[in-house]
C-alpha cells in the first residue's frame, strides 16, 4: 500500500491554548485524510526537555526536530492570517520558504480579507517614512509570489470561520487547490 502524501501544517496554532490547538489540528488533519492526505502538525513530535536545559538549547531543538517534519513532508498548507503584526508568523513564513526551497508545493490561507498595504494603514510610507508595497495582494510579495512559484496558492476567506485564526471551509478550499495540483 503507498504511503500517503505528507502535508505539513504551519501556522500560529502551536502558540494556541492546548485545547484549541487539538481542535484546529484534528479538524485540518480529518479534512486531509477525507482526501488521502496525512496531516502531519509541528507538534508530533515527541520531545523531552531537562528542567536544566538552557532555554536557547530547547529552542534549537524545536527547531531541528521541525526542519525533520517538514523534510518527511511532501507539501505544505500554511495559515498566513495575519499574527501578532500586519503580517504572517514569522516562523510559519521561515517554513513556507523552507518547502519552497525543497521544491515542495506550498498553499496558504488567510481570514485577513484586507490586503497588506491596507493593513500597513493604505499609504505610501509608514510613520518611519519607509515605503509600503503597493500590490494589491495578500501579504508580502514575497510570500504570495513563493506560493504561486511553487505550485501552490493563496486563498484568501470569502467569510468569518469559527475561530478568528481558522475556517474549516476555507482549509477545505485549501485541501481541494492541493488535490486538484497533485493530480496535475
Amino acid at each position: 500500500m503507498p504511503q500517503p502524501i505528507r502535508i505539513y501544517l504551519a501556522g500560529p496554532e502551536v502558540f494556541f491554548p492546548a485545547e484549541q490547538h487539538r481542535a484546529i489540528v484534528a479538524e485540518k488533519k480529518r479534512l486531509l485524510l477525507e482526501r488521502g492526505f496525512e496531516g502531519v502538525d509541528p507538534l508530533d513530535t515527541e520531545l523531552a526537555f531537562a528542567d536544566d536545559e538552557a532555554k536557547p538549547d530547547r529552542g534549537h531543538r524545536i527547531y531541528r526536530a521541525n526542519r525533520a517534519l517538514m523534510d518527511s513532508c511532501d507539501a505544505i498548507i500554511a495559515n498566513l492570517t495575519p499574527f501578532r503584526g500586519v503580517s504572517a508568523d514569522p516562523g510559519t513564513v521561515f517554513e513556507v520558504g523552507y518547502m519552497i526551497g525543497q521544491g515542495k508545493p506550498a498553499f496558504g490561507f488567510t481570514l485577513e480579507r484586507r490586503t497588506c498595504r491596507e493593513r500597513a494603514g493604505a499609504r505610501d510610507q509608514d510613520a518611519l517614512g519607509h515605503a509600503v508595497e503597493d500590490f494589491e495582494l495578500a501579504d508580502n510579495l514575497m510570500i504570495e509570489g513563493g506560493l504561486c512559484e511553487s505550485g501552490g496558492r493563496l486563498l484568501v476567506a470569502e467569510e468569518h470561520g469559527e475561530h478568528p485564526f481558522f475556517s474549516a471551509r476555507l482549509f477545505q478550499r485549501c485541501v481541494q487547490a492541493l488535490a486538484a495540483a497533485s493530480r496535475d
